[in-house]
């Protein structure tokens, strides 16, 4: 537990810097009153505006927030354990982004393409997104295993690849929503009502059961990280890859296999935004949430748990964020909060070596303790 504790203290401080470095921003530009305002806004869309539900009784002011940071959490999860699962095995996996398409292009076809039973439907649409997401990964890691490229130029080439495949070409063409009348309809046709996730809190909120489904995720994949040999074979080769071969581990095999998962998790992120709020593929994505995959990995530590933590708070920041306009502040005011926080634990070894220093001045018999 204190070495967990200790691993993610530098990721916790990071996030603190981060946002006591915004607010000031905001305050010497704004004025700090204005700075208090936008951010008690920002924290009341993100969970909840509780004193309005106090002064009211509307539920509405508290769950409607907590859905959307709920929904924005769900993709920033699954993203964030596709970058993650491939850190374990060193490998980067940039192409996130890619297998987010792909995965909520094969959800969007399912779901609006196919009729079955509701449950059947939603789990065929998640099915065909996380296959969908894993076969778009393994180019990368062939190539990485049997010709040696490095698998940060593959996944990035085939991200802009999936952009020209699904959002120039099959979208605005193939597969675009059937016309009504004069008036054009972007993105692909509507999914099925059966092919929808199941909303948590009923119609006051959009939180469904992509946010469930991801929590499940982050949960099984710690479990199997850390207390199934195959976890602990992927951990071997992530820290040396040819003393684990020489150990008697199929180097190639783990490879492959993570980031085959890596790119299930990631497909499976189209499918949540698919299926639990688009209702189809729109014309572009938006959010490029496969790239937050990468911050929310970092930030959280490469680990499984730390990646849900970091994928809650910056969920729930992106959903307030566009409260922050009222006062003059840019809904975007978030991303900036992230991307800063994620400078920051780059530089790890500043944060590794002040604690050091801080507990190098701790009294002895404190040391002691400690």
């Amino acid at each position: 537990m204190r070495k967990s504790l200790s691993r993610a203290l530098p990721s916790v401080l990071a996030v603190a810097t981060s946002l006591v470095a915004c607010f000031l921003a905001v305050g010497l530009t704004r004025g700090f009153g204005s700075a208090v305002d936008a951010f008690t806004a920002m924290l009341w869309g993100a969970f909840g505006d509780w004193p309005r539900y106090v002064e009211t009784g509307n539920a509405g002011a508290v769950l409607r927030p907590l859905g959307e940071a709920g929904t924005k959490a769900a993709l920033l999860t699954f993203t964030g354990l596709s970058v993650a699962v491939a850190f374990r095995v060193g490998l980067f996996n940039i192409g996130a982004q890619g297998q987010l398409m792909v995965g909520a292009l094969a959800a969007a076809v399912v779901g609006a393409q196919v009729q079955l039973p509701p449950l059947v439907h939603v789990t065929a649409c998640l099915l065909a997104a996380a296959v969908a997401g894993a076969l778009y990964a393994l180019g990368p890691a062939l190539l990485k295993v049997h010709r040696g490229v490095h698998e940060v130029i593959s996944t990035i080439m085939l991200n802009w690849i999936a952009v020209s495949l699904v959002e120039n070409w099959l979208v605005v063409g193939p597969l675009r929503a059937t016309a009504s009348g004069d008036n054009s309809i972007p993105g692909t046709a509507q999914l099925h009502a059966s092919a929808e996730l199941p909303r948590l809190l009923g119609e006051s909120s959009r939180l469904n059961l992509g946010f469930l489904l991801a929590l499940l995720a982050a949960a099984g994949t710690w479990l199997f990280l850390s207390r199934f040999s195959k976890g602990y074979e992927w951990r071997a080769i992530g820290l040396n890859a040819e003393a684990a071969r020489a150990g008697g581990i199929d180097v190639g095999k783990g490879l492959v296999h993570a980031m085959a998962l890596a790119g299930a998790f990631a497909g499976l992120a189209g499918a949540v935004l698919v299926q639990g709020t688009e209702l189809k593929y729109p014309a572009s994505l938006g959010a490029p949430y496969g790239f937050d995959g990468i911050a929310m990995a970092l930030i959280g530590s490469g680990h499984p748990l730390g990646v849900t933590a970091a994928a809650l708070l910056f969920g729930g920041l992106r959903a307030g964020g566009t409260r922050m306009q009222l006062f003059g502040v840019h809904k975007s005011f978030p991303e900036l909060i992230q991307g800063l926080a994620l400078l920051l634990v780059a530089a790890r070894l500043v944060w590794d070596r002040l604690l050091a220093r801080l507990a190098k001045k701790k009294p002895p018999e404190e040391a002691a303790r400690a």
